[in-house]
């Protein structure tokens, strides 16, 4: 049985490019368009009057800007993920997404595939930070995740989540991505989603080369490392 297909608001005031982006996401299998908005105010009105898995937001809009608006959005629904689409990568900017909540960003004009794929990896739960971002950015992503900032003492290295964790430590453990979804209940296809994403992050080809890289530079919690 085919899984549901993630729910998705589009926020972006340039008419034509939203079409563009609303033609090109439904082609996608799983993927739904169940509303749109072209400014902060009607993306807010839309979380509230949609079931939603995702909330992909364009920055520059008129009125309440996305920063502001992906705060709001993330007061009144902390656990639905918003994407940020941008056209910068400034590390100002990038400081900015990140202390309003959003899950990462991708940069407009990146191919469709990879839009698809951020999209898919935040819906799952993951991060997406553009591989455009430079070390610096990252690092200020370190900065500001407590979570892993007791972990990682390599202040250039990429930032995975928790669920990233586990399942690199998985991966480490020479599990399959069958059986790591099953050990973590959760569908194989997330599971998949998981892995490209910590090979993007990691700028690696292969889970091996993941998995030594990761032990080399500590981005396995050692309480996660013992439980596998």
């Amino acid at each position: 049985m085919a899984s549901p297909p993630l729910k998705i608001l589009l926020v972006e005031d340039d008419e034509l490019f939203r079409l563009g982006l609303r033609v090109r996401l439904e082609r996608e299998s799983g993927l739904e368009i169940v509303a749109e908005a072209e400014d902060g105010e009607t993306a807010i009105q839309m979380v509230k009057a949609h079931s939603l898995n995702i909330v992909v937001l364009d920055l520059g809009l008129p009125g309440l800007g996305g920063i502001d608006a992906c705060w709001q959005i993330r007061q009144l629904a902390p656990k639905l993920p918003v994407l940020v689409l941008t056209s910068h990568t400034q590390k100002a900017l990038i400081n900015r997404i990140i202390e309003v909540g959003a899950q990462g960003y991708c940069i407009k004009g990146a191919p469709s595939q990879t839009l698809i794929l951020a999209i898919q990896s935040v819906a799952a739960g993951a991060s997406w930070w553009d591989s455009a971002a430079t070390t610096e950015i990252r690092a200020a992503f370190e900065s500001n995740s407590s979570a892993m900032s007791a972990h990682v003492s390599d202040h250039s290295a990429p930032v995975l989540t928790r669920r990233e964790q586990e399942i690199l430590a998985l991966i480490a453990a020479g599990n399959t991505n069958q059986e790591i979804a099953q050990m973590l209940y959760i569908a194989p296809g997330t599971v998949r989603v998981h892995v490209h994403a910590i090979l993007q992050k990691l700028d690696v080809r292969d889970r091996t080369q993941a998995a030594v890289i990761a032990i080399q530079n500590k981005l396995i919690a050692r309480d996660l490392l013992s439980e596998h």
